[in-house]
């Protein structure tokens, strides 16, 4: 089997998922066409030699419907024969289009394939697409459901996490972020995103606070607790753990992903492909996993996956110089950091999505590109990237840098 190097990565700057957000009047079409366009650009070879696309997209209706990953391929000037498939594995939707990319390259099913994901939240609102969990009481019934929200306080709750422990890490998020910023380690990869007339309405992400602090957020009201206990959320997850005799309600909008628009986009290749171009690989897929969990609790993944991708690699925690896990909630992170034993100083070290947000089906493929550029930054050798994913999922990528 091949080897899968990353040749490059690119991503949009996140803007605020509202309609006073920047990239509001973007299409989701466009962000992802103009993600699509910079990598060939930039690495002057021709669109030609990516055969295939995979992007990822969560809430994949209306205008983000009927396979956008080809409309965007077609759309950024790709000739024909270039092929486009959308995936949904919701939250860790952007990693496994990426994963699923270095997987064709890795069988021989291409010589160069594209990864990443799109989603516009203020466009699209998440949730646009139902979904029978939700809506069937059936499956409902059958699945335990819970929102996720209460499932962040489950964890939170049954492996000892205060509201002081959650907003600390958001404000640590936000201060991490900010530096990352003012130190220029995004430059890399992040390309402005222009309108129809060619001018920039963005360059930078868009929902960054760095002047958090635990007085502001000690002020917010817990999210979730209205709804766990007016609609019986609280009970079902009472029911699958009863071991957890009350839920304490500790997240609300200030440390947990806030909703955003944005796009990705990494360039997969084997090594003749590359010496052909004359382009050079800057990271190496060591290898993949996604695993199915729990769904009541259902944000726990990571750890398995992590741990199924490092026993794939022939590898142990203490052999990953850096972990990027998306801060969905931030029990979420404090949970995986205990489980793994991963001290804080090497997980999530430029910030995460508590303070620049998380664009559903983009954000794993945008983690994985930027734990490219800070390898190389830091001189650093491997990372791992993983994402908790809807329903009871979790997914894993492991690279090395070259």
């Amino acid at each position: 089997m091949a080897e899968a190097f990353i040749y490059d990565a690119v991503r949009t700057p996140r803007g605020k998922g509202k309609k006073d957000g920047s990239l509001h009047e973007i299409t989701p079409l466009q962000l992802a066409a103009q993600v699509m366009k910079a990598i060939p650009e930039r690495l002057n070879i021709d669109k030609g030699e990516v055969e295939d696309v995979a992007f990822g997209c969560v809430s994949p209706v209306g205008e983000q419907g009927a396979v956008i990953t080809r409309t965007a391929i077609l759309e950024a000037g790709f000739p024909n024969h270039t092929a486009g498939i959308q995936v949904n594995r919701f939250c860790g939707s952007g990693l496994e289009a990426s994963n699923i990319a270095a997987a064709k390259v890795m069988s021989g099913e291409c010589q160069m394939a594209m990864g990443g994901g799109v989603e516009s939240m203020s466009r699209v609102p998440m949730g646009s697409d139902g979904g029978a969990m939700v809506t069937d009481p059936q499956a409902s019934f059958q699945a335990y459901f819970v929102p996720q929200g209460i499932s962040a306080d489950l964890i939170a709750t049954k492996y000892g996490f205060s509201r002081d422990d959650v907003d600390a890490y958001s404000v640590e998020s936000h201060k991490r972020a900010s530096k990352a910023w003012d130190e220029k380690r995004f430059k890399k990869s992040i390309i402005p995103v222009k309108d129809v007339m060619g001018v920039n309405v963005l360059d930078h992400d868009e929902t960054i606070r760095p002047k958090t602090d635990m007085q502001a957020l000690g002020a917010l009201n817990p999210s979730f607790a209205m709804m766990g206990q007016n609609f019986g959320f609280n009970d079902v997850a009472a029911m699958r753990y009863p071991e957890v005799e009350k839920i304490n309600h500790v997240h609300h909008a200030g440390n947990s992903s806030g909703l955003v628009d944005g796009a990705s986009a990494l360039l997969f290749g084997n090594k003749a492909s590359g010496e052909r171009l004359g382009i050079k690989p800057r990271a190496r897929i060591v290898s993949m996993a996604s695993i199915g969990s729990e769904p009541t609790i259902m944000l726990t993944g990571p750890e398995v996956a992590a741990q199924k991708a490092l026993k794939t690699a022939g590898m142990n925690v203490s052999d990953i110089d850096l972990f990027e896990l998306n801060e969905a909630f931030a029990a979420v992170v404090l949970r995986f950091m205990q489980a793994l034993n991963v001290d804080h100083s090497i997980m999530n070290v430029n910030g995460g999505a508590i303070a620049m947000g998380h664009p559903l089906g983009a954000t794993g493929a945008m983690i994985l590109g930027t734990m490219v550029d800070e390898l190389e930054r830091a001189n650093k050798e491997t990372a791992l990237v993983t994402l908790c994913i809807g329903g009871g999922m979790g997914i894993a990528t492991i690279i090395e840098r070259v």
